[in-house]
C-alpha cells in the first residue's frame, strides 16, 4: 500500500485523495445514469451533492474533534493543526444528511425522495473511500495470525511490519454490496424513505460489527463501545423505524 502514488513536479498525488475524488465522481455518474428513470432534476442533484460534501466535511471534522476532545482542551491549537487531517465517517454522514435536509427545505423539495435517490451513490463513494484508507493505512485492523492479513511497510498510521486484519477491504466490499442492495430496493420501493431507512440500517449494522476488528484505538469510545458503534445504535434504530413507518403506511394505503 502506497499513499503517495505519483509525483508531478511540486504536486504529489495521494492515494487517499485520489480515491475520494474517484468516489465523488463515480457517485455523480451513477446519479446521472439513474436520474432519467427516476424523473429527478439533476440541477438539484448537483447542488445537493455540493451541499452534502460541505456538510459532510464539517460534520466529519467536528466529530473528529469531539473524539479528540482531550487534545483540544490541552492544546486548542490542535484544531488548526488538524484542519485537513483526521475525519470521522459518521460525522460526514450526519453532516451530509443535515445539509441535504437544509437544502431541500430551502428549495421546498421532498427530502425523502432525494434522500432515497442519493443513497446508492453515497454507498458507492464510501466504497472508494475505504480503498483510500487502505492505501493510506488509516482505519486499520487488529493484529492477526490469519492468512487473511495485510502488512504495511511505509504507513504513517498503521503499525508497519505486522500482519493486520484487512478491515479496510472488508469495509469497502460491504459498501459496494450495500450499493447493490440499495439499487435493487430502489427499483421496488413504494414509499419515499424506504431506501434511506435501509441504507441507515445496513450501514450501521455493518459498521457496528466491523468496529470489533479495528485496531486504531485513537478513534474514541463511549464506555465499552467505540464512538462509531455508539452512534450505530441510534442510526440503525432510526433506519429501522423509518422502514417500519413507511411499510406501515404502504399497507394501510
Amino acid at each position: 500500500m502506497k499513499n503517495e502514488l505519483l509525483q508531478l513536479g511540486p504536486v504529489t498525488i495521494y492515494g487517499y485523495g485520489l480515491m475520494i475524488a474517484l468516489g465523488i465522481l463515480s457517485a455523480y455518474v451513477l446519479a446521472c445514469c439513474r436520474a432519467g428513470k427516476k424523473n429527478v432534476n439533476m440541477d438539484h442533484v448537483f447542488s445537493l451533492i455540493l451541499w452534502c460534501l460541505a456538510g459532510g466535511f464539517i460534520g466529519s471534522k467536528i466529530l473528529f474533534w469531539i473524539t479528540e476532545w482531550k487534545n483540544v482542551v490541552a492544546n486548542p491549537a490542535f484544531l488548526r493543526y488538524t484542519l485537513m487531517d483526521g475525519f470521522v465517517v459518521y460525522g460526514g454522514i450526519l453532516g451530509g444528511i443535515a445539509a441535504g435536509y437544509g437544502y431541500c427545505r430551502w428549495k421546498k423539495l421532498n427530502f425523502l425522495e432525494y434522500f432515497d435517490f442519493l443513497m446508492p451513490s453515497v454507498a458507492l463513494a464510501q466504497g472508494f473511500g475505504r480503498i483510500g484508507c487502505l492505501l493510506a493505512g488509516c482505519c486499520y485492523g487488529k493484529e492477526t495470525k490469519s492468512v487473511l492479513s495485510i502488512v504495511f511497510h511505509s504507513s504513517d498510521y498503521a503499525p508497519n511490519g505486522i500482519p493486520l486484519i484487512p478491515v479496510q477491504i472488508y469495509s469497502s466490499l460491504l459498501d459496494f454490496l450495500n450499493m447493490a442492495v440499495l439499487l435493487w430496493a430502489s427499483s421496488r420501493k413504494k414509499k419515499d424513505g424506504q431506501v434511506a431507512g435501509l441504507y441507515l440500517l445496513l450501514y450501521s449494522l455493518g459498521r457496528f460489527l466491523l468496529e470489533f476488528l479495528r485496531g486504531d484505538l485513537e478513534r474514541g469510545n463511549v464506555g465499552s463501545l467505540s464512538t462509531s458503534q455508539f452512534i450505530s445504535l441510534f442510526t440503525a434504530a432510526a433506519g429501522a423505524l423509518l422502514i417500519f413507518r413507511k411499510n406501515r403506511m404502504q399497507r394501510h394505503e
